[in-house]
């Protein structure tokens, strides 16, 4: 009996460590491809996005957010972020980034 109770408490460890590792790793490929997607939206629009990266990654899981109410979940997703969508989202916020910065002086 205490045997199973413990292989019990074992597998219950392995599943929420395996449902932990995997929640993890699913968050980090997510704020990679919001950073490429940012990182593209950046390319695109003269000036920079400020924060270098992270203001990358804001304007790319923002901008999938901004994209998703204008197109839906348009196009390819990858790692629940809809591309088409998310890169126009962060074009038009970088957009307000940049025009923001000209207008207020400020370099952040």
């Amino acid at each position: 009996m205490v045997v199973a109770l413990v292989l019990i408490a074992v597998l219950i460890i392995v599943a929420i460590a395996i449902w932990l590792t995997s929640t993890l790793i699913g968050l980090v490929i997510t704020l990679f491809v919001a950073g490429i997607i940012g990182w593209i939206a950046d390319s695109i629009v003269p000036g920079r996005l400020p924060y270098g990266w992270l203001g990358a990654i804001v304007a790319g899981v923002v901008g999938s957010w901004i994209g998703g109410l204008i197109l839906g979940g348009f196009g390819p997703d990858i790692a629940g972020i809809a591309i088409i969508p998310a890169l126009l989202g962060a074009i038009i916020l970088a957009f307000a980034a940049s025009a923001f910065t000209k207008v207020s002086g400020r370099k952040l």
